[in-house]
Order: structure tokens, then sequence, then C-alpha cells
């Protein structure tokens, strides 16, 4: 029996719900379908049933490793379309298909998600069909962890650990050359450092995308992925977020290095930022909310004295949220910030709160935690130390 059955909201099993994504893309579609397909495909919910239209470069595959209940073959469907409507099989486009099903279900209201083609809703619509978005996760208890994907979490951490590693060692075996970083005899860059990072995470298994390594006053803008050549003296924020790619979950992790002399001023900041990072982490139980775990770590901040404020077009301070639900997507529910709802057991989230003055420079902290009914349990790990 398919993950829908279980997992689909029962107020909408009477619907007729169309999905036409890439399961490699989609988080939805590949919690459901449980194997990545590359190419946008049909995937048809409905009474508690899930159905897929593949072609047959997929088809064997996603019969013999998927969780749909039944998989329908799309060269078959076309050739059967073709013959009904007397035209050319490559006259039938996906949604003359979801027609096809839609009377074949003998519905004439259509749900789909709010990212479906814009293309294929029209088409529908001209067709006659009533269509609603849904607006959220299709499957809201993807928030909720399982022991499985807590373990595949864990592992994309290790992954994530792996390139901070990558990165501590390059720092730790560079040399200061004026006001240059210099590695085996070449000027280190933010762009080399991220290549080793990723390499580091591909070696154990998981893609890395985006890898934040940002120094000095990049570092003050919390997604400013980093470029040119790495300082000595300054704060260097390496955010490295992969995506295993055996279970599809991320890892998310966060250190804050620095090569040479760290200021007064930098070493008051880090130490601030991790005093924030373990408050908001011993708030974390199940019943505080969001809000309550972000408060802790703006608390540190507040009584430090360091202050959020605006200077002209810079935001400076603690200017995001303490963190974020984390697993087939970086940022999913829910949300540790400002205003955000209870936390259940189960959900797993990122703790990350971070300062950023240009004239210091910035720093954050980063760690995965699941939530549990008298606490959090610790699904990232790496040590802290980051002088070098």
């Amino acid at each position: 029996m398919a993950k829908y059955s279980k997992l689909f909201m029962k107020d909408k099993d009477s619907a007729l719900y169309f999905i036409y994504a890439s399961s490699e893309q989609s988080a939805d579609l590949f919690y459901l379908a449980g194997v990545y397909v590359p190419d946008p495909y049909l995937t048809m919910l409905f009474q508690g049933q899930s159905y897929a239209v593949v072609n047959q470069l997929e088809y064997g595959r996603v019969v013999a490793q998927s969780n749909y209940d039944q998989v329908f073959l799309l060269e078959q469907v076309k050739q059967e379309l073709a013959r009904m409507h007397n035209c050319e099989e490559r006259a039938i486009g996906p949604a003359l298909i979801m027609r096809h099903y839609a009377k074949k279900f003998k519905v004439s209201e259509l749900t789909v998600p709010n990212d479906f083609p814009a293309h294929y809703f029209a088409q529908l619509q001209d067709f006659g069909y009533r269509l609603s978005c849904r607006a959220h996760e299709l499957f809201q208890q993807r928030a909720l962890k399982t022991a499985g994907e807590r373990a595949a979490i864990r592992q994309a951490n290790r992954a994530s650990a792996a390139g901070l590693r990558a990165a501590e060692r390059i720092l730790k075996a560079s040399q200061i050359v004026g006001n240059r970083l210099q590695y085996q005899g070449r000027f280190l860059t933010a762009d080399y450092l991220r290549q080793q990072i990723d390499l580091a995470c591909l070696n154990a298994g998981a893609l890395a995308r985006n890898t934040i390594v940002a120094c000095g006053r990049q570092a003050c803008d919390p997604h400013e992925a980093g470029s040119g050549y790495l300082r000595p003296h300054q704060l260097i924020i390496v955010d490295v977020f992969p995506r295993h790619q055996k279970t599809g979950y991320h890892g998310d992790m966060t250190r804050t290095f620095l090569k040479g002399r760290a200021s007064d001023d930098q070493r008051r900041l880090v130490s601030i930022v991790r005093q924030a990072q373990l408050a908001a982490i011993q708030t974390v139980a199940a019943g505080q909310s969001g809000h309550q775990v972000h408060q802790a770590a703006q608390s540190v901040f507040t009584s430090a004295g360091y202050e959020t404020k605006r200077i002209r077009q810079k935001f400076v301070g603690f200017i995001h949220s303490t963190g974020h639900g984390l697993g087939l997507e970086v940022h999913e529910s829910p949300r540790v910030a400002p205003h955000a709802a209870a936390l259940q057991a189960g959900h797993v989230v990122t703790i990350e709160p971070g300062l950023y003055y240009p004239e210091i420079g910035g720093c954050r902290i980063e760690d995965v935690v699941a939530v549990q009914t008298n606490g959090a349990e610790l699904l990232s790990k790496m040590h802290y130390r980051w002088c070098l």
C-alpha cells in the first residue's frame, strides 16, 4: 500500500488531485513516490489511491521501486487516446491525459498544487473543469520525522561535517602572506574552498549546492555565497547544506572560522552567538513555540547589548530567524521565528542564530535538532573551535 492512503488529508480524499512534476525536484512528490524521476510526469491521487503515468524509460523502475498503488505506461495511454480522438500520438499532451482520467474517475472538480504548470491549468479550465489550488505542502505530516528520517538527516549532516572539516583543514594549513591566505603555493579564495567543501560532501555521498564561504564584510549578508580572496584575521562563515544522494534528505550545518589573530570584539561576538545557540537549543521541546525558541536566542543578544537596526540600506545585528524545518527540503515546516507556532515531537529544525556587524564581521553557528517531548536530540555533530 502506498504512503498516500495513510498520509493524504482525509478531507481531500474525494477530490482528484493532479501533480505534474519531477520527483527529483518536488519534495512532496518524492515523499509520496519514494523514487527519483528526473523529468516531469503525471501523478494522480484519488479516494485513497495513488497513480502514476510514466514513459517506458522509467516504467520498470517505478513499478518495482515506487510507493504508487498503480503505474500506467505513458505510451500505451497515448496510443489509446490517439485512437479515441483520431489523431497522432504526438498531439496527446499532459492536459488531454488529465482530462481522460478526470472523465474516467467521473469528476468535474480538480485540485492541484500551487506550483502546477499554468499552461496545463489553463487548458483544463478550457475543458470546463473547476480547479482549486492547495497552497501548503500536500503532506503536512512531512514535518513529523520518523526514526528512519531522523537517521537520514543525521547521515546527511555527517556529509555537512565532512565539508566543514575540509574547510577547517585547509584554513589551518594555510599561511598568512600579507593580507591574504596562501595554501599550497596559491592564494586561497572562497571559490576554491567551496569547491573542496563540496567535494568532501560528494565523497560522503551528498551533493552540496550554493555552499556559503563568506569572509569579512561579505559574511554580514547571511545568504551571500562569498567570492574573492580569503583574508587573515577576519571571520569566515561556512554554511554547508547538502542533499544526500540516496535518501534525498538534507543536512545543514554552519561554523564560523578565523585564520590569524582574533580581536576582542570578534571573540566576544562568537562567544555570544554560541551562548544564544545553547539558550535556544535548551528551550526546544514539544509544546514550546518556535517563537519562544527564537526569543531565547534574541534575549541573549539583547542582554549582551547587541542591537539589531537598519543603517541606510543595510541591516545589522540578529537579522534573521533562529531556524527552520529541515528534511527533503532545506527550508520547510516548521519555523523557528517570531510568531511561529508550537513545536511537536518529531519536528526537525535548525538552530542557527547569528550576529552581523561590518566593522567586526559576521558569525553564525548552526546545528540540527529533533524535537522531543522533554527537550532536543542533536542530529549534527562537530566541534566549535574557530580560531585557527
